[in-house]
């Protein structure tokens, strides 16, 4: 047996509350959060605080499924590239991974139709959305590595959040809700075509600069509007600079310091969405999520 060997195995066995936070992911939770929020502010939507939280929960559960589910099928190629990852660790086995992920999704396809039940929201079109919803996130997770279309396909299941979370309060699939997917999924895009150059040795920004910025330029595009949209929108184009930045030094790319900001980054988009539609609150909220998200980063890996 090797020294490096001796080492991995002389390291203790997480407990399974810890397991299952680094396999969901969960430090990513808040932007899920604001997803929910400004899918709502965008769709018209409405409901009382403890619906809006159980929305948020049900979303929740769609994308800690998706991060079960994602580790679950890509345990061979962790396994030599991530080998500390949970499946090739030997810390948990790959069918109880895939049974949580798949039992997630579900639960969150269950709990969002109770919510429009609640809210008195047309159940079929939350159906089908959520529906959606989880069969883009299988789609991702079963053919991504070697699919030059996943990461819009990733950027369509946070757009679908979108979507869900409006139909289930009532809302309506309004143009300002489409545009908003759109929008938000072509960040996600850019996002991922980053992240997909985590385990690389070169790195090319291309176009996804563009894809990056489009909150901004969709936000430019509308009718000029008050003070606080111009604030909120400079301060997303802030955060864009300083997210992109370790990916042009002189030295080697930091990809991964990169990767983690522009997924806080998310919540900003969602901020911009709801301040340039009458929702400075959920604005702030945001803002929340930004700061909470790079908290959370600290302790759970969000990548």
């Amino acid at each position: 047996m090797t020294v490096g060997a001796s080492v991995v195995s002389a390291r203790p066995r997480p407990s399974r509350l810890r397991l299952y936070l680094s396999l969901g992911r969960v430090s990513n939770l808040p932007t899920v959060w604001t997803n929910t929020l400004a899918g709502v502010a965008l769709a018209g939507g409405a409901a009382a605080p403890e619906l809006l939280a159980l929305l948020a929960l049900s979303l929740s559960l769609f994308y800690v499924g998706g991060m079960f589910l994602n580790d679950a099928f890509d345990r061979e190629i962790d396994g030599k590239e991530r080998p500390e990852r949970p499946i090739p660790a030997g810390h948990v086995t790959a069918a109880e991974v895939f049974g949580v992920g798949f039992a997630l999704l579900a639960a969150g396809l269950v709990l969002s139709l109770a919510v429009a039940f609640a809210t008195g929201s047309a159940l079929a079109p939350v159906a089908l959305s959520g529906a959606a919803l989880g069969g883009l996130v299988v789609l991702y997770d079963a053919w991504h590595k070697e699919n030059p279309l996943s990461p819009v396909v990733m950027g369509l299941c946070r757009g679908a959040v979108y979507v869900t979370a409006g139909l289930a309060t009532g809302g309506a699939l309004t143009s300002a809700l489409a545009v908003g997917a759109l929008v938000l999924s072509a960040y996600v895009v850019g996002l991922t075509f980053v992240a997909r150059q985590e385990n690389r040795k070169s790195y090319r920004a291309g176009g996804t600069l563009a894809l990056l910025g489009s909150p901004a330029v969709a936000t430019l595009a509308r009718p000029a509007s008050g003070a606080f949209d111009a604030v909120f929108l400079a301060l997303f184009a802030t955060w864009a600079v300083v997210a992109v930045r370790p990916l042009f030094v002189s030295a080697e790319p930091d990809v991964r310091r990169s990767v983690v900001r522009l997924i806080a980054g998310i919540s900003l988009v969602d901020g911009l969405a709801a301040a340039t539609h009458g929702a400075p609150s959920l604005a702030i909220a945001a803002v929340v999520g930004l700061g909470a998200t790079l908290v959370f980063q600290r302790w759970v890996s969000g990548t």
